[in-house]
């Protein structure tokens, strides 16, 4: 992966930490529940509201989408968006921008708008799969034009889908899965969805669906593997409270473990289907002290962090993270499970490697992974490829790597827009 070359004036400095990291770190909400929480409440019958939703690009993105549908989102009060659901119609444009919710969730509801309804979004998000949505719309006799693989394309609404049986090969993304279920109680039919091939990564967010479905009073079977049957009900609106993003914590909770420190997130729930919630295992297998109480999620570091051979198919996205911690621990680590991820925002396993070994690591892709040695860290500039996950990997090895710099930290509004003040509060650096 070649060198992006970016202005010195977008570079971020990241901030040293001058000893051991020490705080709490209140979050936002869930990008992936407020993502599923919309797409719901757009197609309930009667209104619908988040409590604490993320506002961050994607979640925007989302109520865009669903307001040039005919949908209407007041996003005015930031702790309680409310939903309005009407009719769905088109013409309309939906942008993507590098959101796999909103290229994914969208299209199957964009199907039961009557008109035309376009879909785009930023350069890299062209290259993200989306051939085997598109062609189980098909199957369903839903119309298209344009690409039948990847953005751009047109959904051709008739402002119904009869829905029935469909088979989809989802190992690219668990999202595949999701858009059609969270559509699936619209179609007349309901929908029968199976899928074939490679298991499907990231299963808690299928766990995350599933269960939210159930609780707009959708009848949802998944006893069977690789198998989803959803009858057609048209729900009720129903108060979404949003639980804070805990995938989001894992650079916080990875600066106690860099550093020796304490960081505790408040608020984490006893019980979610967040994959996020893997971080207690993983860090705890990294060497730290792991505790949950009343007050939150506590990480707490040793001083030493142990090297991990971990199945990430479940938790890819905590895998940036994950690796630049092992990058700086005292024994190699392999991670694997995570092939899916050269189809993220950016190619994350060639753009891990490429980073943590311009930096002096010693980093080899594997055939769904990573293997890493650690070695001696210096200082240069850490390429973000507009990936707000691999920014926050960035900003955790700068903590003990005196003299990096991100090429861009503004990617991470794509999830979490406070990050840079967020992380220059818990690092006591100016922001």
């Amino acid at each position: 992966m070649s060198e992006t070359r970016v202005p010195d004036a977008v570079r971020w400095g990241a901030p040293v930490a001058s000893g051991a990291v020490d705080g709490r770190v209140g979050l936002p909400g869930s990008k992936s529940m407020t993502a599923r929480a919309l797409v719901l409440s757009a197609a309930a019958r009667t209104a619908g509201s988040l409590a604490d939703p993320l506002a961050a690009r994607d979640t925007a993105l989302m109520a865009a989408a669903l307001r040039a549908l005919g949908i209407r989102v007041d996003t005015t009060n930031e702790a309680l968006w409310t939903i309005e659901p009407r009719p769905l119609s088109g013409p309309a444009t939906v942008d993507c921008g590098l959101a796999g919710t909103v290229m994914r969730f969208l299209p199957p509801l964009a199907a039961l708008a009557d008109g035309r309804v376009d879909f785009d979004g930023d350069p890299h998000a062209r290259k993200r799969p989306m051939g085997p949505l598109l062609r189980a719309l098909t199957a369903l006799g839903v119309r298209l034009d344009g690409d039948r693989a990847s953005l751009p394309f047109s959904i051709l609404g008739s402002g119904r889908v009869t829905g029935g049986e469909v088979t989809v090969d989802a190992s690219a993304s668990s999202q595949l899965v999701s858009g059609l279920l969270l559509s699936a109680p619209r179609f007349d039919r309901g929908l029968v969805l199976r899928h074939v091939g490679p298991p499907v990564p990231s299963a808690p967010h299928l766990r995350m669906t599933v269960d939210m479905l159930r609780a707009t009073g959708a009848t949802v079977d998944d006893s069977r593997p690789d198998v989803w049957e959803v009858g057609p009900c048209l729900a009720d609106g129903r108060g979404w409270d949003i639980e804070p993003d805990l995938s989001n914590a894992a650079p916080f909770l990875a600066a106690a473990v860099a550093t020796g420190g304490t960081v505790t997130i408040p608020g984490w729930p006893a019980r979610t289907s967040q994959p996020g919630d893997a971080l207690r295992g993983l860090l705890d297998a990294l060497g730290a002290t792991v505790g949950f109480g009343p007050d939150g999620l506590t990480v707490a570091g040793t001083g030493t962090i142990t090297g991990i051979d971990a199945d990430l198919s479940e938790v890819g996205e905590l895998t940036p993270v994950v690796a630049a911690l092992c990058a700086l621990a005292d024994s190699p680590s392999r991670l694997s499970g995570i092939a899916h991820l050269r189809g993220h925002e950016t190619d994350r396993l060639a753009a891990l490697a490429t980073e943590l070994n311009r930096l002096g690591g010693d980093v080899a892709e594997t055939d769904d992974g990573l293997r890493i040695r650690p070695r001696p860290l210096r200082a240069a500039v850490f390429d973000t490829y507009d990936d707000h996950r691999m920014a926050q990997a960035g900003a955790v090895l700068g903590l003990v790597v005196p003299g990096l710099e991100l090429s861009d930290v503004a990617c991470t509004s794509k999830t979490l827009p406070d990050f840079p003040d967020l992380w220059a509060a818990l690092v006591g650096a100016r922001p």
